[in-house]
């Protein structure tokens, strides 16, 4: 089967001189539009779909994304894999800001989301072990070859947003062992199983929420300012690990 990674968040990479033959397109779906334009091409001679989850001005809130036509929209145009980037609050002390992780698992905690593609005839998914194992892997090979600081696992809790928590929400969080917080791998990582798609979350730390004593609560500005300053890292990450995907059977199909 043929390789075709999609990349949502975009990372910079639509750069002409990173991607070759860039070219956008318009999907629709039954779930209506994505949340931007597909950017088609190639990087480093893999076929890439580039997806902005909250469109490319950054104008849709959390819940309002439409999650279902972004992953649908990637199914139709053939992704057999997705790397989804995504900022989190930290949990935990050994998770610093500017370090990655690379959760292999998730706790929901949305409540007005469309989570599912069937609605209509039910279709029990497991979800035991929601991301792609071989996608972790080869995302841990490649931090550990650019000597980037990262986590190989940890749970990461979605909420609603775009409110951030109160430190009562941020200390029950830690309680309920979630590792790292943020407001878009749900329903992303579940519709992905659904449709047959090898699924990882690149999730960059850009803060301790509020519960830290001693650190300032997590705000946009600062999210926005430790995004930047950890860009070119994402960017070196998934230029590194994009050759290295193949095609094996796993649980996500």
């Amino acid at each position: 089967m043929e390789i075709k990674v999609a990349i949502i968040g975009g990372s910079g990479l639509d750069a002409p001189r990173l991607m070759k033959g860039a070219r956008e397109k318009a999907v629709k779906t039954p779930y209506g539009s994505p949340s931007s334009k597909l950017t088609l091409g190639e990087i480093g001679g893999v076929k890439t779909v580039i997806l902005a989850r909250h469109g490319k001005d950054h104008s849709i809130y959390p819940t309002g994304v439409n999650f279902r036509a972004n992953i649908m929209a990637l199914k139709k145009e053939g992704c057999t894999h997705i790397l989804a980037t995504t900022a989190v609050g930290s949990l935990r002390e050994n998770i610093r800001p500017g370090d990655l992780v690379f959760p292999d698992q998730f706790i929901d905690h949305t409540r007005h989301r469309a989570l599912t593609f069937h609605d209509e005839k039910v279709i029990h998914t497991p979800m035991a072990e929601p991301f792609c194992c071989r996608l972790r892997e080869l995302l841990c090979r490649s931090a550990k070859e650019l000597k980037l600081r990262h986590h190989n696992k940890g749970a990461v809790i979605t909420i609603e947003g775009p409110r951030f928590s109160t430190k009562a929400e941020s200390h029950m969080f830690r309680s309920w062992r979630a590792d790292v917080i943020n407001m878009s791998t749900v329903p992303e990582v579940i519709l992905a199983r659904e449709a047959g798609i090898c699924y990882q979350s690149i999730c960059m730390s850009t803060d301790y929420d509020c519960w830290k004593e001693g650190e300032e609560p997590v705000t946009w500005d600062m999210i926005l300012q430790r995004m930047q300053s950890n860009a070119d890292n994402v960017k070196k990450l998934i230029l590194k690990t994009l050759p290295k995907i193949d095609f094996i059977e796993c649980e996500c199909h």
